[in-house]
């Protein structure tokens, strides 16, 4: 009887019709809470910009809000929390805010709603504001697949396999490079080079790279939590790239000018014609 109930089971596990099924009931509930979620936006987005002198945003805030922000996610985790979800138009006024960041979030949308999503905070930041931007660094994971590895490469590899890898298997360098692409929802990940040319394209200059909780900007010091989430700094440390890049200063004028003719001009108008990087022709290259 056992076996059969296991067997039942196992049929209806791989059933289309209860798969179907289920997915289809927990899309009508994501919907109905989007709804709820949508609902409040609008009150909460005011509140905050009535309340705060120096207005900040916070893409993809998980569990982890930070104090004086607007702290947004497309599955919000709390009540504080406002949904937004990152690949779409922004619910924000043109240069309404001095600061924006996201840690670990632009690697779980594809490469053309991150290009978006640049351009969305290159709109809502005013001249001057500065966005950072934490993401796992393709070069450093690409890295340990080198013959002789550092110390800190040894104990990543180890880290990663001991709590993601098969127990009992050994492991190593291709099985956490073929994690990082493959879990968590990830799906683009970044090198430095990438990153700066997509965020160049999108308008913002003076490009920094930093390690994590590091800034010259005391509103951008200190406010990553990967860290704390992986229960390992060293291991944030290790395999985070952070950058930081700004608004140019003539940006209200460009769009002064640019309102007062009846058009806004395109990013590579704004920027000389040049273009972010295509992964499409960079694969064709190869």
């Amino acid at each position: 009887m056992q076996n059969l109930q296991q067997k039942i089971k196992l049929i209806l596990k791989k059933s289309s019709f209860v798969v179907g099924a289920r997915s289809a009931v927990r899309g009508a509930v994501i919907d109905a809470r989007k709804l709820s979620w949508l609902a409040v936006r609008r009150r909460k987005i005011q509140a905050y910009l009535r309340t705060s002198q120096v207005k900040k945003l916070q893409l993809g805030t998980s569990r982890s809000p930070l104090p004086g922000w607007l702290n947004t996610d497309v599955v919000p985790q709390s009540s504080d929390i406002v949904y937004l979800d990152a690949t779409r138009r922004f619910p924000l006024d043109d240069s309404s805010f001095e600061y924006a960041a996201c840690e670990h979030m632009i690697e779980h949308i594809e490469f053309e709603a991150a290009m978006s999503m640049l351009r969305e905070l290159f709109r809502i930041l005013k001249p001057g504001g500065r966005v950072r931007i934490t993401t796992p660094d393709l070069r450093v994971l690409l890295g340990l697949y080198s013959l002789e590895k550092t110390s800190d490469q040894s104990e990543y590899i180890g880290w990663i396999t001991n709590r993601f890898g098969p127990p009992g298997q050994n492991c190593g360098a291709p099985f956490v490079i073929n994690t990082a692409f493959r879990s968590w929802g990830h799906q683009y990940l970044y090198d430095r080079e990438t990153l700066e040319a997509n965020m160049r394209s999108c308008g913002f200059e003076d490009l920094k790279c930093y390690k994590p909780g590091a800034s010259d900007d005391p509103n951008l010091r200190g406010i990553e939590s990967h860290g704390a989430v992986l229960a390992n700094e060293a291991i944030n440390q290790f395999e985070s790239l952070v950058l930081e890049g700004r608004t140019p200063d003539a940006k209200g004028q460009l769009e002064e000018s640019a309102s007062s003719a009846g058009h806004l001009p395109s990013i590579k108008q704004r920027l000389g014609g040049i273009p972010a990087i295509d992964p499409g022709n960079c694969l064709r290259k190869l």
